[in-house]
């Protein structure tokens, strides 16, 4: 092994910890080199799988010197303590959402690192996506005119929730907004800018004992649109699904699935758009619905718009969705990496958006614990 080789330290070997580190390890220069879980028997067969060590601590673990950089993938609340103590022992770090469960304790770790010269970033990877990266284009291009409106909604499974898991306990996970819905503020606001919540209520489980909130929503402002997101986590697996949909003066954008894997878009567009629209990906597929169309002006709207075409255009399928996972995290170390190598190297993302991402999560799990419900 080289010197300058990734040796990555895994914390937390639960399955998604198997899943990112059988995908790190197809990294040329990649070594999965130790593994630590307060279940020993997880770590261990983690660690059998890429021939590294399995440590008894985690400070154990934070001593080995071959380990120059950790992956934390423990429960959301060991999150801020962990990366603190990988940080202060001169490691470098990724962690999975969400840095903590405080703006200030995220900021804490990004200025620590900034100090130590170490890297410090949340596996927020939406911005890896190839989907991301189109609609972003998009966006940017206005190919079809200014932003209105959007939504997304995510109908989760609880299939595999039983009423003691620490999903349900907000001690543990911060709540659906702090451990789940980082990664969609973390991606509006890559499209849009800095957003702000306006207001955001949470609902308890009806007709059940147990105090579980399983459904959240918020209403946000990204300069002068609104954009609804929703989490229940209230599905059978068979009927998990997500829709995001974006809404334009021309058209609209949908995507599907958390991490998107499918796009759809219809739009009134004309010649150059649908051009400039091909050339963003040689995935997408445009197809013309009805041509001829061009217009001066529209009745009943404020300024003209022009176009030639009513179309549909797709990219990506729904049978992508493990193989996207697997290239998202590659992509994400890849870059990270490169910081690594390279302190000139500009990240796809940084712990600047772990700081925002809880910073939004945080208002919005505020306002919801502050708005009194009618009662029945």
């Amino acid at each position: 092994m080289k010197s300058d080789d990734l040796h990555i330290g895994i914390i937390g070997a639960g399955g998604f910890a198997r899943f990112a580190a059988g995908a790190f390890a197809t990294i040329n220069g990649v070594n999965i080199a130790a593994a630590y879980d307060v279940d020993k028997n997880a770590a261990t067969q983690l660690a059998a799988v890429f021939d590294a060590r399995v440590y008894d601590s985690l400070d154990d673990l934070l001593q080995d010197e071959n380990v120059n950089i950790v992956y934390i993938a423990t429960p959301p609340f060991l999150h801020y303590e962990q990366s603190m103590k990988a940080l202060v022992a001169g490691k470098h770090v990724i962690c999975e959402k969400p840095a903590a469960f405080k703006s200030a304790e995220a900021e804490l770790l990004r200025d620590l690192a900034n100090t130590r010269n170490l890297l410090y970033v949340v596996n927020l990877m939406q911005r890896y996506n190839p989907l991301y990266n189109i609609v972003k284009e998009i966006i940017a291009q206005k190919l079809l005119g200014n932003f209105l409106h959007g939504y997304f909604e995510n109908y989760a499974s609880d299939e595999f929730l039983d009423v003691n898991h620490w999903f349900w306990d907000e001690k543990k996970s911060g709540g659906i907004f702090i451990e789940h819905g980082v990664h969609f503020f973390d991606m509006f606001s890559g499209w849009f800018g800095k957003g702000e919540v306006l207001n955001a209520i949470a609902l308890k489980r009806p007709g059940i004992a147990a105090n579980v909130t399983d459904r959240v929503q918020a209403t946000m402002l990204y300069n002068d649109s609104i954009v609804n997101i929703y989490h229940g986590f209230d599905q059978p697996k068979i009927l998990d699904r997500q829709e995001l949909r974006l809404q334009f003066e021309k058209g609209d954008i949908r995507l599907y699935e958390w991490v998107p894997v499918q796009m759809k878009l219809h739009a009134i567009l004309g010649k150059k758009d649908i051009e400039n629209l091909k050339e963003l990906s040689a995935d997408i597929v445009v197809k013309s619905i009805s041509r001829n169309l061009t217009h001066d002006a529209v009745k009943g709207r404020f300024k003209t718009i022009r176009y030639d075409e009513q179309i549909i255009a797709e990219a990506g399928n729904r049978n992508e969705k493990q193989n996207r996972y697997e290239e998202i995290l590659i992509a994400m170390l890849s870059d990270q990496w490169s910081w690594i190598g390279n302190r000139e190297h500009k990240r796809v993302i940084d712990a600047n958006n772990a700081v925002e991402s809880v910073r939004l999560a945080e208002r919005a799990t505020l306002l919801a614990n502050s708005i009194p419900l009618p009662k029945n």
